[in-house]
């Protein structure tokens, strides 16, 4: 295993008793961010600290479970759902109980229904808030931003997801790195997961093409967010991407596309769509879910009547933003269509200055 890349954050002053939040960050399951993780919680513990687990995935591996021998554990909530009792943190306990710093494993996780809270994350926001310290644990794939390109190169669709805020917020993120070879290994010595899993988890998920792309994904990323980090503190221009979007299939990768645009840039978001026609229920569900995506990015969504044409409308609101990135998809209209209303892409082309214009493929 290769030695962590740790990204760390100088805490913005404030008030509020806040928490400090380290997330162990991978490319897949098994290269030992959770190991990692429970390590420097017995550290955190030999220097005196009130630590305890707050929540563990072992999924029945030996090196978890030997790394978290003797380590304090928390009491997990029993809940009763359909003839089954799912087990969840107790935050509330955590909460009044107050130790110094919490292992809070899976941040992807999709909590139990009826829950108070819907995802694993939004359970590490509520013991930062508390001023309590947390240690997490994800997998790069399952960053909001990056769901489209890792589907694309894996052929995986993954659906839980973190926010992106998550991850840029968090006060370091420690990069725990394995070469594929290795992790493939980690997997035929049985160390991820059972015997009768293993040859199947190698040939799909697990091959080296698919873990080769997710560990330059998560290099990649890291590298991205340290390198485009101001060394003063201060931000350079003020970037705007600006994404527009229509109520088809293909909104989500772009909304994800522009946000990771915005990530890069340290820009705002602003993802539009323009209000032509009577929208079906299908398609409204479309834009509920484009619009918590792009939350979720730390963007905002907008409906926007028409101002014309839809070119007309795209091109005042950009003027109104004072966008210096648009994100277009690629069109969908039929030649005859371009003829008689005309081609938006290139009327926004045309009356915009300064500003780049991104056409993203529909493939």
């Amino acid at each position: 295993m290769t030695d962590p890349v740790r990204l760390i954050r100088e805490k913005a002053p404030d008030t509020a008793p806040r928490g400090t939040h380290r997330i162990f960050l991978g490319m897949a399951a098994g290269v030992g961010k959770t190991v990692r993780a429970l390590n420097d919680l017995r550290d955190r513990q030999s220097r005196g600290d009130d630590i305890l687990i707050g929540v563990l995935e072992a999924h029945g591996r030996a090196g978890t479970l030997a790394a978290a021998e003797g380590l304090p554990v928390f009491p997990r909530l029993e809940l009763p759902r359909g003839g089954v009792v799912l087990t969840e943190p107790d935050i509330a306990g955590l909460i009044a109980r107050n130790p110094d710093v919490v292992l809070v494993d899976e941040l992807a996780h999709t909590n139990a229904p009826g829950s108070e809270r819907a995802k694993r994350w939004q359970d590490v926001e509520a013991l930062l808030a508390a001023g309590i310290d947390v240690l997490s644990t994800m997998n790069v794939q399952h960053l909001e931003s990056l769901n489209d390109m890792v589907a694309r190169l894996t052929g995986v669709r993954v659906r839980e997801r973190v926010p992106d805020h998550v991850l840029a917020n968090a006060d370091e993120v420690v990069l725990v790195d394995l070469p594929p070879d290795d992790l493939r290994q980690r997997l035929r010595d049985g160390q991820v997961y059972a015997p009768e899993k293993v040859e199947q988890a190698l040939g799909n998920f697990f091959t080296t093409a698919n873990l080769t792309a997710l560990r330059e994904i998560a290099l990649r990323h890291v590298a991205q967010t340290v390198e485009l980090e101001p060394p003063d503190g201060q931000p350079g221009v003020h970037e705007v991407v600006v994404v527009a979007v229509a109520a088809e299939g293909t909104a989500l990768r772009l909304i994800r596309r522009g946000g990771q645009f915005a990530n890069r840039l340290h820009a705002e978001l602003h993802v539009i769509t323009v209000n032509t026609a009577r929208l079906t229920p299908e398609q409204s569900r479309l834009l509920d879910t484009c619009r918590e995506i792009t939350q979720a990015l730390g963007g905002t969504f907008e409906v926007l009547p028409p101002q014309g044409g839809v070119g007309d409308t795209l091109v005042a609101y950009a003027r109104h933003v004072n966008a210096t990135q648009i994100v277009l998809g690629e069109t969908s209209r039929s030649r005859w269509l371009e003829l008689l209303r005309g081609d938006i892409i290139k009327f926004v082309l045309r009356e915009t200055r300064d500003v780049d214009v991104h056409v993203i493929s529909r493939d």
